[in-house]
């Protein structure tokens, strides 16, 4: 174990917040065979700054990774091998969220609606021998066809018969991935449809939308295999006026269409709590896709830390009734600025943590509590929890699961950006 703690010191710290934890009616082995079983979905996007291995010069969409630190990943082994580097740092089994513009061409140029699930072909070999479930996503953005600021919503022909092509490719690159790796692949859609300025008209480039959504569905694909998820915004850059797939939109499509809804954290106005959404679409939809992401003061994308608000969501997911088998979990963020191998981690333990802390509460306690009106018990003993150990938990739960504990991963991610990051560097110069 690379750690500074010793396993001795871990496991005697467990054996005593065991005790603290059970004197609330918490059985903290339960708590963490059930951590166990959470999978989240790594987004291989932080690793590239969102490049893409396509080169096609087109508009971002209102997509920005800024800084530029060095020794991104430029290609698809690079990117695995960062990956495979976070993996390993990560307590858990989880999945990898790919773009379509993660295709491996291989020298050959292929235009997004003739995608094939060949071009991804090295990643599914290698989620398969890593025993990885993927997920996928269509491009919509940083293509010539993208320049206008609409493509599903387009009201050009041409232009939205590409995009809706690219979404019918797409969702037969998931069922491939799905079928081949016994795990359904999830596929989103997210747009960056939209308006500067204040529209005359929303009306039609919605209808157009759904249009265009209800023919990238059409194809029947086995649910085992794929599932259709939409994702809405509330503005991004270039569409601060009108964004055609807004939360209200997507919500009555996906409700209306039996589809899984996205939730971005992101994508919504800051004082919005995503949290309490959570229950409230979950009355009316099978399943929820989450996108974690972390906001200041707009959807800048920051990497997910340990804040009030990941907990609050955290917490709905684990006291609702069967939500973390109806939620998906994936983070979706990307910063420049920082070692990115170090992004993922931190970002994929700071949301494990946040579910930790929600299973070690005395749930039943508070639920039965506010049910009998006795508010002040339910106060008080959510108070209490907060300063019980949970971070002596964690770090059984990362010993058990034979990844560094506390801050010792950061000296595997150091020696891996001297030894893999830093040649990458020297290349380029």
């Amino acid at each position: 174990m690379s750690s500074g703690l010793s396993q001795a010191l871990v496991e005697k710290s467990y054996a005593l917040a065991r005790e603290q934890y059970a004197h609330y009616g918490v059985d903290t082995d339960a708590a963490l065979e059930r951590l166990s079983g959470v999978a989240l979905s790594l987004h291989c996007w932080q690793g590239d700054d969102i490049t893409g291995f396509e080169q096609e010069g087109g508009p971002m969409g209102g997509l920005v990774a800024t800084g530029n630190y060095p020794g991104r990943a430029r290609n698809a082994d690079e990117l695995r091998a960062d990956l495979e580097q976070a993996l390993r740092l990560i307590p858990g089994r989880h999945r990898v969220n790919l773009h379509a513009m993660y295709a491996e061409h291989s020298g050959r140029r292929v235009g997004r609606n003739e995608l094939r699930p060949e071009h991804f072909a090295r990643w599914i070999d290698w989620a398969r021998t890593r025993r990885l479930g993927l997920d996928f996503n269509g491009t919509f953005f940083a293509h010539p066809l993208a320049a206008s600021g609409f493509t599903l919503a387009s009201r050009d022909e041409s232009v939205r018969r590409f995009w809706v092509e690219h979404g019918i490719a797409c969702r037969r690159i998931g069922a491939a991935m799905g079928r081949t790796l016994g795990s359904p692949c999830i596929v989103n859609v997210w747009i960056p449809d939209g308006l500067k300025d204040t529209p005359a008209d929303r009306e039609t480039p919605r209808e157009i939308l759904a249009r265009s959504l209800d023919e990238i569905f059409a194809e029947p694909l086995d649910p085992a295999c794929v599932r259709d998820s939409v994702e809405g915004k509330l503005f991004g850059i270039g569409s601060e006026s009108y964004v055609v797939g807004s939360h209200e939109f997507y919500l009555g499509y996906a409700i209306t269409r039996r589809k899984i809804l996205c939730l971005d954290t992101g994508h919504f106005h800051p004082t919005e709590s995503v949290a309490d959404k959570v229950s409230a679409v979950l009355c009316f939809l099978d399943e929820v896709l989450l996108h974690v992401s972390r906001g200041i003061r707009w959807d800048s994308d920051h990497v997910v830390i340990l804040t009030d608000e990941l907990r609050a969501l955290a917490e709905e997911l684990v006291r609702g009734r069967d939500y973390l088998r109806r939620v998906h979990l994936g983070l979706d963020y990307f910063d420049a600025s920082i070692n990115r191998v170090a992004a993922w981690v931190t970002g994929a333990r700071a949301m494990l943590q946040a579910l930790l802390m929600a299973m070690l509460e005395p749930s039943a306690r508070l639920r039965d509590a506010e049910a009998a009106g006795d508010y002040t018990t339910r106060l008080a003993l959510a108070e209490s929890v907060k300063a019980l150990p949970w971070g002596v938990v964690w770090n059984y739960h990362c010993l058990r699961q034979d990844v560094p504990v506390g801050d010792a991963w950061l000296q595997n991610v150091r020696r891996y950006e001297k030894e893999v990051l830093a040649g990458r560097t020297a290349q380029a110069q």
